[in-house]
């Protein structure tokens, strides 16, 4: 029995698709997800890089420090999808609907309780950086606050994304971070650059091309990229929110009778989801750390010429999270249906799609560095320093060519290890393995080789990503989480509550279970003891 007194048919495309057509039909539409965001971030720096170098630099401090609170309530969201799409598997797809709702209570109440005290206290934090200019610590702290005081948006956006990807409808999602995201990109350039416009130069003075602004619009620089990023999340959020309240989907999935917060669910979400927290959290403060602080210790130089070498890894890692987050989702539905080794295969199947994809990355980075670097460099900088940006961030590119391949591996490993509600062990590979390569070894290496400069401690974060991708894989070879249970199967739940009393011989012990399966009404929640629509194939 589901809440509410429904039973609900398994999901009827499960196992009809070739192994290869599922593991694509929900990885391209999360790929276009997650590398429409990618390319709008990639978009939003290319335009402040033509402001400055300081103003790009205060644009990623900021956004990095933003991220750090938010990651820890984001990584418990995570969650959502694993329960909703055991659910889906288990032939309970309304019982999803609460997850999507306490995805909005949790965002709303972190906002509330941790980031609007968070934004108050960013301009200390910056504060204390002994390597940042005032200029920059300004700029820095202005771009996060506004970006952490509407923060709300962005979770409620990302739980709830969470809930359609469980629920195995990522083309919603799609549109959603699309049209959000093109939303960004325009009101980006109206509040960066003004009445002004964006005029582009050469290296020798002249002019490459020049856009118009528009009339009447204040000229914001790094500020307005932080605006401009909220009215996108907006967008992205009320979309989404409007398929989950729409008439059609609360027939279907009882989207509006679950809206009242439910405890039970809240710490089922939070049981499961802590250490996803811890494992988001640490990672992005060790990150944050290392760009801020560490890489910091050389130069605003290093720093610039590290963000713009991130803005190409998120090319290469976000496209292989959107691969990921659909493996999670299959992995999930697979063990709610009670067929583990079928959520193997698909695993496997999406890691060769993202080892290839990111093998090409490593590539690319590798002979294209110094021509990549230069497309972020304009605006009046000085050549000398347009040079020294480049050939820093061209070694940086180099580290980041060798370990494409070992993000592959962790990143897929470690998304269907959360599907499969094996959520602690990761966390804790993390935690040991971020603080003792990308602080420890990154932060030896700037002290103790000061020569090799910022690429003495990336190649510390290299050995992070390397070493975890190593550990995801055997741990989830391993088989360990098969022991984890989230939810009963639907066979299970009918042997449970089938009647005592004389039955037909069997040729399966399971035959019973089967034919209280087939009974159970359609895809769409039935009443309890009612029957399915005879005109629909069983």
């Amino acid at each position: 029995m589901s809440d509410g007194g429904h039973i609900s048919r398994p999901d009827p495309a499960l196992g009809q698709m070739s192994p290869l057509a599922e593991v694509w039909s929900i990885a391209w539409p999360t790929i276009l997800t997650m590398t429409s965001y990618t390319i709008m971030q990639f978009v939003d720096a290319l335009m402040v890089g033509q402001v400055g170098p300081l103003e790009l630099t205060a644009q990623n401090n900021g956004g990095v420090w933003t991220f750090t609170p938010l990651a820890w309530v984001m990584g418990a969201l995570t969650v959502v999808n694993t329960y909703t799409a055991q659910h889906l598997g288990a032939g309970r797809p309304e019982t999803g609907s609460k997850y999507g709702w306490t995805a909005i209570w949790l965002s709303v109440a972190a906002w509330a309780l941790f980031m609007l005290p968070a934004a108050a206290l960013v301009p200390l934090l910056f504060g204390a950086m002994k390597d940042h200019s005032p200029e920059l610590v300004r700029m820095e702290s202005g771009y996060a606050r506004i970006l952490l005081s509407g923060s709300v948006l962005m979770l409620c956006a990302r739980g709830i994304g969470h809930y359609f990807f469980g629920m195995h409808r990522p083309k919603i999602i799609t549109i959603a971070t699309v049209t959000g995201n093109i939303t960004n990109v325009i009101f980006n350039y109206i509040l960066i650059f003004g009445e002004g416009g964006l005029t582009a130069y050469a290296d020798d003075g002249s002019i490459l091309f020049s856009l118009p602004g528009v009339p009447g619009a204040p000229t914001m620089g790094v500020y307005g990229a932080a605006v401009g990023t909220i009215i996108g999340t907006a967008v992205e959020f009320a979309i989404p929110l409007a398929v989950f309240l729409s008439p059609k989907w609360n027939r279907l999935y009882q989207s509006r009778a679950t809206w009242r917060p439910r405890w039970k669910t809240f710490r089922e979400v939070i049981k499961l989801g802590w250490p996803c927290s811890i494992q988001w959290g640490n990672e992005i403060v060790c990150w944050s750390l290392f760009m801020s602080v560490i890489i910091g210790t050389f130069g605003e130089a290093h720093m610039t010429a590290g963000w713009i070498a991130l803005r190409y890894m998120h090319l290469a890692f976000m496209p292989t999270v959107g691969i990921a987050t659909a493996v999670s989702s299959l992995v999930g539905k697979y063990i709610g249906a009670g067929r583990p080794d079928t959520g193997v295969a698909r695993a496997r199947l999406g890691l060769v799609i993202a080892v290839g994809y990111m093998t090409f990355c490593g590539a690319m980075f590798f002979f294209f560095r110094h021509p990549l670097m230069s497309f972020f460099v304009g605006g009046d900088t000085p050549p000398e320093q347009v040079r020294e940006i480049i050939d820093i961030g061209g070694r940086i590119m180099i580290c980041a060519a060798v370990f494409q391949l070992f993000d592959a591996f962790g990143i897929v490993y470690s998304f269907a290890l959360r599907g499969a509600g094996d959520t602690l062990w990761p966390s804790v590979a993390t935690i040991v393995c971020s603080w003792a390569f990308i602080i420890g070894l990154g932060w030896g290496l700037a002290v103790y080789v000061p020569q090799w400069e910022s690429v003495g401690p990336w190649i510390g974060a290299a050995a992070f990503i390397i070493v975890f991708g190593i550990a995801m894989s055997f741990r989830f070879e391993s088989g360990a989480w098969r022991k984890i249970r989230l939810v009963s199967t639907l066979r299970e739940e009918a042997a449970e509550t089938a009647p005592a009393g004389p039955a037909p011989p069997a040729t399966s012990p399971d035959s019973a279970v089967y034919d209280l399966t087939d009974a159970a009404g359609s895809h769409e929640p039935l009443e309890a003891g009612g029957s399915p629509d005879p005109t629909r194939p069983a």
